[in-house]
């Protein structure tokens, strides 16, 4: 097991799909990463040397990029900003409901949770 960022990535991944399991770093820059370092993409991680496992940790510290426990830090203290300045936005992430617009009547599952029935609730018939 390779550890970069402080991550464990598994021997058996591709180098990109590896790098991408690093929280803020996507395909784009994984992709990019490997190519900087001519390292070709359909590489396993259990195929790289010591040397080039030590050139990937190196260029994404320098890349000059949040990453891991830093960008979620950064994302959480953005949230609580927008909550503590009371915005729309801050309001529907304080209520656990969607944040951007969507529909709420239906769907929404994920944010407002399982489908709980309430009593006296019924739709009327139409005519």
């Amino acid at each position: 097991m390779a550890i970069i960022a402080g991550v464990n990535i598994s021997d058996n991944l591709r180098v990109v799909i590896g790098l991408t399991g690093i929280y803020g770093i996507g395909p784009k820059r994984a992709t990019n990463i490997a190519a900087n370092l001519g390292i070709a993409s359909s590489t396993r991680m259990r195929d790289l040397s010591d040397e080039d496992l030590a050139a990937i940790r190196n260029s994404v510290e320098r890349a000059g990029i949040a990453i891991e426990g830093d960008l979620r830090r950064e994302n959480q203290m953005n949230v609580r900003r927008l909550v503590e300045i009371q915005s729309y936005r801050g309001l529907r992430h304080r209520r656990g409901l969607p944040v951007r617009g969507q529909r709420t009547k239906t769907n929404a599952r994920t944010k407002r949770g399982r489908r709980q029935t309430v009593a006296g609730k019924r739709r009327a018939p139409s005519h």
